[in-house]
């Protein structure tokens, strides 16, 4: 659709490229702080919940350590008890293997009992005989022998140093003093896996949450209990005492599914973010784009109503139903309309001359139609004051910026001036060709008082022949009636000579009719057949039967007297053998070529370009307008006159004129 030119009161403001960057900053600026605070937010909920999570652990590990001490301070208590009943009851024996096996039934993390004597042999053992530490001599004696001599020592329970056996097992042995009658008898030794503690200690829903792993303190790992191999998120470690000599319980919670999420939930809020920004920027562009366009659009608006400013052509434009959308300032002026009365205006049209009416309207219609002139067509007008002015209109489609076909632009020229210039000008042209058929007619007037002289001298002697035969008394009718006629026909060649006379020289308007060329060439022989003789000219005549063009036949005759008597005049010094006008026609091209060859003087260079100047002559008698209006008149016929030299010529020099007329159907 079109759109009319903005006032500048109606522009939209755009804001400079100093606020256009602040604006195109702010969302940024906006986008970074709500990410900082989601961050920020994200980081607070993951303190607390290590916070939480780490107040939980420290819960579960006293629990732990609790649950622990409580079971290997119960297996101490009966122990004790069992050491101080096997030196109170009559079979010691008997009461060892009962109360072991009770206690290894009880307590499965217990994996053997042994009773030793005060010299440190087996007494017996459940539920085998070979102590633990005899399996690898290389770990095991050393440190149960240091144990035992201190619970013999100090007298009271005492647990031995973490140590090493069976595939690289820890174990750890609680070793139990046995005094009879206050004297040492021996020692009840109670052998833990540390593996095998944490696996009966330690319940399944711990292990699902944590992983407990014993070490010490140069981070040796002695067991562990885990449900999967996975890096924890926080860690405690609280000393595992008894056994005490640095054993330390490890607690390491397992990444549960909130910090996957929460860290999913980080990456996508960052990912949106980065959206976020990426969306900006692209809008940034466009914003920059569409900156640089409306900034193109302003110069383009102001260039282009400063052009319609300065136009004298009126522009306006009608839509599809013919109603006026835009007008400038140019057609305004023209009318005397201002565009508030001409936009928005349906036919009839307030310029439309009243009495013109349906005329217009069917060129309107024509022109809805597309049937419009592309060269354009005349139309006249009517001004705001009533004065009416001849326009040119050239009629175009307003195509829209989607392709599609919206209206009609139209330029529009007025022509009123041109008009009445041109007027006066053919009004000048034919007084100049009524003043050269006069200078003509003068030139010509001894030749046709010649050529009427013949004609009135032949009357005068048929005449007298007449008289004669009359006197005679044997004359009868027949004899006279031969000289009447010839009588007859030379006055009727006398008249034709008149009239010929009286046409050239009559002023009329031209009238283009059929018009036989042969005939108009054969009267202008005619018209100067006497002079030719009198300037000894031979005039020959190359004419092939030619069709009827629409042409002036007055004025036809008129350009070929002209040349043919410039020719003989151009001849006047040329010797009598090589007097000889040639006329020849020939049809070329759509056209009809008719050309006047002679051998006199020719042209000189200096004059050729002036020889077709009004007013410009090289005879001291002539007015120098003929060659002008021969100009003039083949041009009205649409075609064109020119003159070259002829190369033909015996002389050597000579002059050919030449005109085309469009050979059209008459």
């Amino acid at each position: 659709m079109y759109h009319l030119p903005m006032t500048p009161a109606a522009q939209p403001r755009t804001p400079s490229p100093h606020q256009l960057r602040w604006l195109l900053a702010l969302p940024k600026f906006g986008i970074i702080l709500l990410v900082t605070a989601l961050l920020s937010l994200l980081w607070l909920l993951h303190l607390n919940e290590v916070d939480e999570e780490r107040s939980g652990l420290i819960k579960d590990v006293l629990w732990l350590e609790q649950n622990l001490q409580f079971h290997l301070n119960g297996n101490e208590e009966q122990l004790q008890q069992l050491a101080v009943d096997m030196t109170l009851l009559p079979k010691p024996r008997h009461t060892f293997e009962l109360r072991a096996s009770h206690l290894l039934k009880n307590n499965p993390e217990i994996s053997q009992l042994l009773w030793f004597d005060k010299q440190r042999k087996i007494i017996d053992a459940l539920p085998s005989m070979t102590p633990p530490e005899h399996e690898i001599e290389a770990f095991g004696p050393p440190v149960t022998e240091k144990a035992f001599e201190m619970a013999r020592r100090l007298g009271k329970l005492v647990y031995s140093e973490p140590f090493f056996l069976e595939n690289n097992r820890a174990f750890v042995e609680v070793i139990v003093p046995i005094y009879h009658e206050q004297q040492f008898a021996g020692m009840l030794v109670a052998v833990y896996p540390l593996e095998a503690l944490l696996n009966n200690l330690v319940p399944w829903w711990f292990t699902e949450k944590y992983k407990v792993v014993i070490i010490d303190d140069n981070e040796v790992q002695y067991a562990a209990k885990t449900r999967i191999n996975d890096i924890g998120s926080q860690t405690y470690e609280i000393l595992f005492d008894p056994p005490g000599y640095g054993l330390k319980l490890r607690i390491t919670s397992y990444q549960n599914n909130t910090n996957q999420l929460q860290r999913l939930l980080t990456i996508a809020i960052i990912a949106l973010a980065a959206g976020v920004l990426w969306s900006l920027w692209i809008v940034r562009d466009l914003m920059k784009k569409r900156s640089r366009a409306e900034e193109a659009l302003r110069a383009e608006h102001a260039f282009r109503t400063a052009m319609e400013d300065s136009l004298t052509v009126g522009m306006r434009a009608r839509d599809l139903n013919g109603k006026v959308i835009y007008v400038n300032p140019a057609f305004c002026k023209i009318t005397g309309f201002s565009s508030e009365e001409l936009v928005g205006s349906t036919p009839p049209m307030p310029y439309w001359i009243p009495e013109q009416i349906d005329e217009t309207f069917a060129v309107h219609q024509s022109v809805m139609a597309g049937k419009a002139p592309l060269d354009g067509f005349e139309i006249t007008f009517m001004r705001k004051s009533g004065e009416r002015f001849h326009a040119l209109v050239y009629e175009a489609k307003l195509i829209d910026g989607k392709g599609q076909h919206t209206g009609w632009m139209a330029s529009v020229l007025d022509v009123t001036e041109r008009k009445h210039a041109e007027e006066l000008a053919r009004q000048q042209q034919e007084q100049l060709q009524f003043t050269s058929r006069l200078v003509t007619m003068g030139e010509m007037a001894s030749t046709l008082a010649h050529e009427l002289n013949q004609p009135l001298a032949a009357i005068a002697s048929y005449n007298s022949g007449c008289l004669n035969l009359l006197e005679r008394p044997d004359c009868t009718p027949q004899e006279i009636r031969p000289a009447l006629e010839k009588i007859g026909v030379q006055a009727q060649r006398a008249g034709r000579i008149i009239r010929r006379v009286h046409d050239f020289v009559r002023k009329s308007e031209p009238k283009r009719a059929p018009c036989q060329l042969t005939e108009v060439i054969d009267d202008c022989l005619g018209f100067v057949e006497s002079d030719a003789r009198k300037r000894h000219v031979r005039v020959d005549c190359d004419t092939p039967p030619l069709p009827p063009i629409p042409a002036d036949r007055l004025m036809l005759e008129q350009v070929l007297l002209n040349l043919i008597r410039n020719g003989m005049e151009a001849m006047a010094s040329t010797p009598e053998a090589y007097r000889r006008l040639h006329i020849q026609t020939s049809i070329a091209d759509a056209e009809l070529k008719i050309s006047v060859t002679d051998n006199g003087c020719g042209i000189a260079p200096e004059i050729r370009e002036k020889l077709f100047t009004a007013f410009f002559t090289t005879k001291p008698e002539g007015m120098g307008v003929g060659l002008s209006i021969c100009r003039s008149i083949i041009e009205f016929h649409r075609g064109r006159l020119w003159a070259e030299d002829n190369p033909n010529s015996p002389t050597g020099s000579g002059t050919i004129f030449s005109f085309t007329l469009p050979l059209e159907t008459a």
